[in-house]
């Protein structure tokens, strides 16, 4: 198989087992066309007034404050004498889009939106605004406008501020609601002369919608134990207080409105949601008006949580509330060898409803209730059995796929990259019979596929694995071989190197779990001098190592980036970084390089002005957001400018190793500052070290296995490295080198944080850039921030390779074989279940393994671009006089 079809191939596999967990976990479980139903009782409510603070915590309004007094006087008032309170459990994904389609929709987070645009409707919905005769709704774009694309016809109707409003940076958020408030008393006055809407507000069924977000967004920019997240709920309750009276005078005290005061989740401390923290998933409930009872005295209640007694509220009957339980619904099920589920089979079914009916003639209700609730518990199991029936079909033919292609790629690896097997060609004969039985049954997946009528791709899913196979049996020869010269090893030595490579592999996939674990790697990578004897010939470059490892092994051990802003570290870590440029200035000064020009010093002096400028832009920006005067335009071009040029500046600078790389990092760091909140802001500099030390030890490793001579580092050039025609063949080290790249990405991606956590997300990291919510441009920065670290373990990958004399192809490929162990893991500990930080978390852990070959090779060609090219600007010609 050429290299162009290897790549192909590898594409193609690699995407099919990556969609595939998206139709065996994440299929829709929603069923359409259903009718709706009506209750034949008259409403008690001709209106209801919904008001949904966003991400308003219940402790946050029902505790009291220092001063024993009420956050919300109006609304405390109200649950004292009015109506009914209690604390709504949120359900994970904690965010807005959810929250809303729970409370409004009735149905909880559909997992299949997991690959779709958090603004938009992930699938079709209907709701309580589409039922109603008219609804009315003031507040956010982002929410306001997916119900009114989920509506027939015309009768839901949307007021919105501009999304430029929603400035985490502005002086205060508060004025959203403020808007919202104004808007609704703006639009009541105008129906006294507007006969039309006059008429359609005193009709049945009218749903009025406030959404507040002003409480979420300074949540996001001050957290939730602010003054100002404080003082915006207050202007909420005195908010609330003026529309709940503007209301009943407008329909004259007709005891018709409902209204109800909620939130679609809370927030964290550290001013982020997502998560299933209490904190996050506790949220009030306030209902009071038409159909609602007035508060209940009680002597005593029985919860395991102390709030009433914090909240003072023992007295007033509590009532909870889920706010919606999701049942699963069926997709699509196998017709031929079909199991039933057999706890509501036609008979069950019919025992259940000749029961029902028979108590209710007994006048049983209690009874008759109580076999309505088992039943419905039946049709959840029944409808959840029937949506993943398929998964263990499915799951094994991607787990036979995975291990062929595993095993495709290590055999590749032995034939054209060791001295391990001979080659011998296939015989035709063979061929030609493996062929067609290989592709007899093919066609017997494909009939037994057919007469099932499944979708078309279970067809790629399930085929796939016959053409894999087919590739490995045809590579036997080489297996023999390999089989024979394993066998001439001594066993301890071959045991010993496979239960290594799998502690190794275990090591990197519980990293993604337990950020700890990549402390005790790197302690042990600290100790691989010693263990190998390295540091008998190398001290100084051993005891850096060491020294560095255990350094970057901290940062696992700190606490995920975002929830202790430290700015005064991200400007000593920028002074720290100046520091160092200037001694690589003066370094290079000094030299007698006979290859340096003062072109090279003035791109020098560049990236550490630019630096500079990050540092200052830092501190500034964060000044000013803390006495909300807003981002500074000056900064904000600065940060842009800094962002643009860092991606050109190291193309500027001598090709020369060390030189080069300290060039990239001297531009991506400039970045890394502005996006930085915290002690992250070390973790580029003190990985950067370790990866000028890990070159060097390469260098050591490679004179003390003999395997080449030690090339001097510091004139290797990047630029003819790539012209080497000799590489050397593989050896068993250089698995070695491969774990340790895949070791160093990994960190890379999980060292100050777990990436895939929604509730890590911290927009404090992009302030510098911009204020306005914008989630693409926001996820794009953050992006980024997760992608340095990973363009600097690359660049050093790199320079092994090319120090190492290796083809960036072989080591590649062992990259390849160590992601695709990893990634295999990681498709059986997919979750469709559980909290949106567990299910998100799955996917992308899976995602990013799966990925992992697809950077690779995106991140190797950058690499080779930042290492290898030079920009040569033109130079002024002297002219000399004669």
């Amino acid at each position: 198989m050429g290299i162009p079809v290897f790549i192909l191939a590898g594409l193609l596999v690699h995407c099919v087992f990556l969609v595939s967990i998206f139709d065996i976990y994440f299929s829709s479980p929603l069923v359409h066309g259903m009718s709706p139903q009506q209750t034949p009782l008259p409403p008690p409510a001709k209106r209801v007034v919904l008001f949904v603070a966003d991400g308003l915590r219940a402790d946050s309004l029902y505790e009291l404050n220092s001063n024993n007094r009420p956050q919300a006087p109006y609304l405390r008032g109200i649950l004292e004498n009015n109506g009914s309170w209690g604390i709504s459990h949120t359900r994970v994904p904690t965010e807005s889009r959810p929250g809303h389609v729970a409370l409004i929709a009735g149905f909880y987070e559909d997992v299949s939106a997991v690959a779709k645009g958090w603004k938009e409707n992930p699938v079709e919905f209907d709701s309580v605004f589409n039922e109603s005769k008219y609804t009315w709704s003031w507040g956010s774009p982002d929410i306001l406008p997916m119900f009114a694309k989920g509506a027939t016809g015309d009768h839901v109707y949307t007021f919105c501020y501009t999304a430029e409003s929603e400035d985490f940076g502005a002086q205060d958020a508060a004025e959203l609601d403020m808007w919202v408030f104004d808007h609704v008393k703006s639009f009541f006055n105008s129906s006294r002369s507007n006969q039309t809407l006059f008429s359609a507000l005193n009709e049945e069924k009218v749903v009025l919608f406030l959404h507040l977000l002003g409480i979420d967004t300074n949540g996001h920019a001050h957290r939730p134990n602010s003054r100002e997240y404080k003082e915006n709920i207050k202007k909420v309750d005195e908010g609330v207080k003026e529309i709940v009276s503007m209301i009943d005078n407008f329909y004259g005290n007709d005891g018709k409105t409902a209204f109800i005061l909620t939130s679609d989740h809370g927030m964290t401390d550290w001013g982020s949601h997502g998560a299933g923290h209490p904190s996050e998933t506790l949220t009030p409930l306030i209902v009071w008006g038409a159909g609602v009872n007035y508060p209940q005295k009680v002597t005593s209640q029985l919860f395991e949580d102390n709030f009433l007694k914090e909240w003072k509220l023992e007295n007033l009957k509590r009532l909870d509330v889920n706010q919606v339980k999701m049942s699963q619904k069926k997709e699509t099920t196998l017709s031929f060898l079909f199991t039933p589920f057999k706890p509501l089979s036609d008979s069950e079914q019919i025992n259940f409803l000749k029961k029902t009916r028979l108590y209710i003639q007994q006048q049983k209700y209690d009874e008759a209730v109580s076999l309505c609730k088992t039943l419905i518990n039946l049709a959840l199991e029944g409808l959840s059995y029937y949506h993943t029936y398929d998964r263990l079909f499915l799951g094994l033919s991607i787990a036979v796929g995975f291990v062929g292609w595993t095993t495709y790629v290590i055999l590749v690896i032995i034939k054209t990259h060791t001295n391990l097997t001979k080659t011998v060609q296939i015989n035709n004969k063979e061929s030609t019979v493996l062929f067609y039985g290989f592709a007899f049954v093919g066609m017997i997946i494909a009939f037994f596929l057919l007469i099932q009528t499944c979708p078309w791709t279970y067809y790629v899913y399930c085929l796939l694995p016959v053409p894999v196979w087919y590739a490995v049996v045809r590579e036997l020869r080489v297996i023999q071989d390999l089989a024979t010269n394993l066998l001439s090893l001594h066993m301890g030595q071959s045991i010993g190197f496979f239960l290594v490579c799998t502690l190794g592999t275990e090591i990197l996939v519980f990293s993604f779990f337990y950020r700890s674990t990549l402390t005790v790697g790197l302690l042990v990578f600290a100790a691989w001098p010693v263990i190998t004897q390295l540091w008998v010939q190398a001290k100084t470059t051993a005891l850096i190592w060491t020294l560095l490892c255990v350094l970057l092994a901290i940062f696992p051990l700190m606490p995920v980036v975002g929830r202790e802003p430290n700015i005064p570290l991200v400007i000593a870590t920028g002074l720290l970084t100046l520091l160092f440029s200037c001694f690589s200035l003066a370094s290079l000064c000094k030299s007698k390089n006979k290859y340096r020009n003062n072109e090279d010093l003035k791109v020098h002096f560049y990236q550490m002005l630019s630096i500079a400028l990050s540092t200052y832009v830092v501190s500034t920006t964060h000044d000013s957001l803390k006495n909300k005067q807003g981002l500074p335009v000056l900064n904000q071009i600065i940060s842009w400018m800094t962002l643009v040029s860092s991606s050109v500046l190291p193309l500027l600078s001598p090709t020369f190793l060390f030189q080069r790389l300290f060039s990239i990092l001297l531009s991506l760091m400039s970045t890394y500052l502005l996006l930085s909140t915290g002690y992250e802001a070390l973790f580029p500099l003190v990985l950067s070290g370790l990866m000028f030390a890990w070159i060097n030890m390469e260098q050591e490793a490679l004179q003390h296995y003999g395997l080449s001579h030690k090339p001097k580092l510091a004139v290797f050039n990047f630029a003819y490295a790539t012209d080497i025609t000799q590489f050397r063949q593989l050896h068993l080290d250089d698995v070695r080198r491969s774990f340790f790249f895949v070791f160093f990405i990994v960190t890379a991606f999980f060292g100050t944080g777990n990436i895939a956590s929604v509730n890590s997300f911290d927009p404090a990291s992009v302030y510098c850039f911009l204020t306005v919510f914008s989630p693409f441009m926001m996820g794009g920065l953050l992006v980024l921030k997760v992608v340095i670290p990973f363009v600097l373990v690359s660049c050093a990958f790199e320079a092994v390779q090319g120090t190492t004399q290796l083809s960036s192809k072989s080591l590649f490929l062992i990259v390849l074989v160590i992601s695709d162990i990893m990634a295999l893991h990681f498709f059986f500990l997919v979750k469709d279940y559980g909290s949106w930080l567990d299910i998100g978390t799955s996917i992308s852990h899976y995602v990013l393994v799966m990925s992992l070959t697809i950077f690779m090779m995106l991140m190797n060609g950058l690499a080779q671009l930042l290492t290898t090219k030079r920009l040569e600007l033109p130079r002024r010609t002297k002219h000399h006089s004669t």
